[in-house]
């Protein structure tokens, strides 16, 4: 048993208790996820429990705390990200961060395989983002590829999704074209709108900078000097995927995002992303990151959820 003790001394009673939750629920959220036992009294904390784990909790304390000196509201979510990073702090392979800055937000990968993503897709022309949701592919895509935008490394992005998912087909959904292929786009559109504001998003869109591009309309193709990112590859039949990877023109550059574990495609049809993984794995200008559970920066529950159902496969 390991022992640690800290003592924010100039923290006012109020911040404490913005900084504990109240009921102490924020030190409670750090002893569950961590299996640690954390006592407070006044302004002094005491850790106890297995000396990494108590190591995570104080940096994430103390990153909390830095987090509420600038004034930021500490909630239950912004503690799970504490968490999440102080995981990776001391992690020799994590360090060296590089920040990529957008007009709305800075975005910093949390931990080695956010970190080996993004190298991948400023370095290589093909990326491949493989794991379950929540892990920050579709986020951190849309980042790297307004970065590119906004050094006109790009003309273009360009965001594609298959729509097939849950059983519902384009042929089914209200409305023409675009209106039909908007709510699969939600994650894309959301992720730009952090980025840059709906106002300036919609201006890119009506002067075709942003593009909306079904996966059904890429055929004959080829797409010079764009971003283009595709999302829930793993709904692609082999076919679509091949067609949509020799879209790639002179100056692009493609991310394929997706999740095996998530295939809606009908149990007679191999998906397209599952089989590129296999033919395309030694190809060396191709790089490949595989996220896992420990990657999951959503709800701390959807960690558990997700390792969960990877033990029970």
């Amino acid at each position: 048993m390991y022992n640690h003790n800290l003592n924010f001394s100039n923290l006012s009673p109020d911040r404490l208790q913005l900084l504990c939750g109240e009921f102490n629920k924020h030190l409670k959220q750090i002893e569950k996820a961590l299996k640690i036992k954390v006592s407070q009294n006044g302004t002094e904390f005491d850790l106890s429990g297995k000396k990494a784990d108590v190591g995570i909790a104080v940096s994430a304390l103390l990153d909390l705390k830095e987090k509420l000196d600038l004034n930021s509201i500490i909630t239950p979510d912004l503690v799970h990200l504490s968490l999440h990073t102080a995981k990776f702090s001391d992690d020799d392979e994590a360090k060296g961060f590089t920040n990529i800055k957008t007009p709305r937000v800075n975005i910093t990968a949390r931990g080695k395989n956010q970190k080996e993503y993004i190298e991948n897709i400023q370095k290589s022309d093909l990326t491949f983002g493989v794991g379950p949701s929540g892990t920050g592919k579709t986020f951190l895509a849309v980042a790297c590829a307004v970065d590119d935008l906004l050094k006109e490394k790009i003309r273009k992005i360009v965001l594609v999704r298959p729509a097939v998912e849950a059983g519902e087909r384009l042929g089914f959904l209200p409305g023409d074209l675009s209106s039909k292929i908007d709510p699969y786009l939600r994650p894309l559109y959301d992720a730009l709108h952090d980025m840059l504001g709906a106002e300036r998003v919609n201006r890119l869109a009506e002067r075709d900078i942003i593009e909306i591009a079904p996966l059904a309309y890429m055929r004959g193709r080829t797409l010079r000097e764009a971003f283009i990112i595709m999302d829930e590859g793993q709904n692609t039949t082999i076919e679509q995927m091949k067609m949509f990877l020799t879209r790639l023109g002179f100056g692009s550059k493609a991310v394929v995002n997706g999740d095996l574990s998530q295939i809606d495609l009908p149990k007679n049809i191999t998906s397209g992303l599952r089989n590129s993984i296999e033919v395309l794995k030694d190809v060396d200008s191709i790089k490949f990151t595989h996220f896992g559970a420990k990657d999951v920066i959503r709800h701390s529950l959807v960690q558990e959820i997700v390792q969960a159902y990877d033990n029970f496969e």
